[in-house]
């Protein structure tokens, strides 16, 4: 600008606030209502109710817009704004004048859509989960007691430092190893993968914890990378995952063995609080020592009572002399009521006794007369003394019927008094023949 007013023109220069404020007014009057559309990122709700964030196109284009959104207007949405959400703002361009930077209040939003990235994540997502790489039988057990972790994170990240003031605070005696990485960028991916690989080749800790702080998501989207994921899914040693706030979700958070909300409770999810299990320890103990006191109690207690019982011996030997008296006494008594008892009971078994041998042989003379009769009524010589003959035909073969002869056949015959040889003349069999019945 040139001032004309006193001679030759001269250059006129600008205070940085009137600078500020002519191109203030100038975005008023240019741009007091304007429409724009893009995709959120970096959704903040401040505790005053006021919302923060930026817009940049759906595109992928680099623009980004600084949106401020009161919270008079943000109590008017009907839905709650996301990262990767695409939206349509009415508003008007401003120019914060403290840092110089263009923003844009908001007055009203409405929804326009998913986000471009937003959609991807989603769609890869749904590959990935398809593959596999999210499934819970996959997961693998997280040791109890860590003697040393591997913290996956950037060594310029408030993430390690948090992670470090955990685990220093909780279980100081738990040793650290750091595998520094990218964890923003193009190159973040390569290089998580690749200390990934270190680590497992290296096997010097117990367990991964993959950190970092909080962001937008393209912020946080090397952590959504395939790459990152199947190395995740490859490692042989369990990793926690503790990648950006509470609300955020990566495809490494699903991928990992263990999700933390935030990298500091990552480090408490891979290190037991030496505090709490030193008061457990002390607790055990306690209860040991009482359970052991009480034994202790108890087997003194038996021994004053087996020593009070030993502390007169006579006296048990006396009484067991004095039981041992009564014992003989009553066996002296009872001996001879037994022994009288026996003599009576042989007596009347040896009366008896003599009594039925007589009858007994009375007996068994009557029954061997008995069998003597029937013997005698059966010896062949008996039947043979009452006219009957034996016969047989010479060779010992007895001859029982008629037709067992033939005229002039010589027979045997054994009579009462002796034998005699005797021919056949004319065999005469009985007729079977009944009589016949009258007319």
């Amino acid at each position: 600008m040139f001032d004309r007013s006193n001679g030759p023109p001269q250059r006129m220069v600008w205070g940085v606030q009137a600078l500020l404020t002519a191109v203030s007014d100038s975005l008023a009057a240019r741009f007091s209502v304007c429409v724009v559309g893009g995709e959120i990122s970096g959704f903040m709700r401040a505790g005053s109710g006021h919302c923060y964030f930026s817009l940049k196109d759906s595109n992928g284009a680099g623009a980004v817009l600084r949106c401020a959104m009161f919270r008079r207007a943000a109590g008017l949405l009907d839905f709650s704004p996301g990262e990767g959400m695409l939206v349509e703002l009415r508003g008007k361009v401003t120019l914060y004048e403290p840092r110089g930077e263009l923003q844009f209040i908001v007055e009203s939003m409405r929804r326009a859509g998913a986000g471009a990235l937003y959609e991807q994540f989603l769609r890869l997502k749904a590959r990935l989960e398809a593959q596999g790489y999210f499934d819970a039988d996959r997961k693998r057990p997280l040791p109890v007691f860590p003697r040393r972790l591997g913290v996956v994170t950037s060594r310029a990240g408030a993430a390690l430092h948090d992670v470090l003031t955990a685990l220093a605070r909780r279980a100081p005696h738990v040793e650290v190893v750091i595998y520094p990485c990218l964890v923003q960028g193009e190159q973040a991916p390569p290089q998580i993968v690749r200390v990934l690989e270190l680590a497992n080749e290296r096997h010097e800790v117990d367990a991964l914890l993959l950190v970092r702080g909080g962001g937008s998501l393209e912020d946080l989207w090397a952590f959504n990378d395939e790459r990152v994921v199947q190395a995740l899914a490859l490692s042989a040693l369990p990793v926690i995952s503790g990648v950006g706030h509470e609300t955020d979700v990566t495809l490494a958070d699903l991928a990992a063995d263990l999700r933390a909300p935030t990298p500091t409770a990552a480090a408490e999810l891979a290190a037991p609080s030496r505090e709490a299990h030193l008061e457990r320890l002390a607790a055990i103990s306690d209860a040991l020592s009482r359970r052991l006191e009480q034994r202790l109690d108890g087997l003194a207690q038996r021994l004053d009572r087996a020593a009070l019982r030993l502390a007169r011996p006579t006296e048990v030997l006396t009484r067991q002399r004095r039981r041992l008296a009564l014992l003989a006494q009553r066996w002296g008594q009872v001996l001879p009521r037994v022994q009288a008892a026996e003599a009576q009971r042989l007596e009347n078994l040896s009366q008896r006794h003599r009594r039925a041998a007589p009858q007994l042989l009375r007996a068994q003379v009557l029954r061997l007369d008995a069998l003597q009769a029937r013997l005698s009524a059966l010896d062949p010589q008996q039947v043979l003394a009452r006219g009957f003959a034996w016969l047989d035909d010479g060779e010992g073969r007895a001859l029982i019927s008629v037709r067992q002869l033939q005229p002039g056949q010589q027979v045997h015959a054994v009579l009462a008094d002796g034998e005699a040889q005797m021919q056949v003349l004319a065999p005469r069999p009985k007729s079977t023949k009944s009589a016949k019945p009258a007319d």
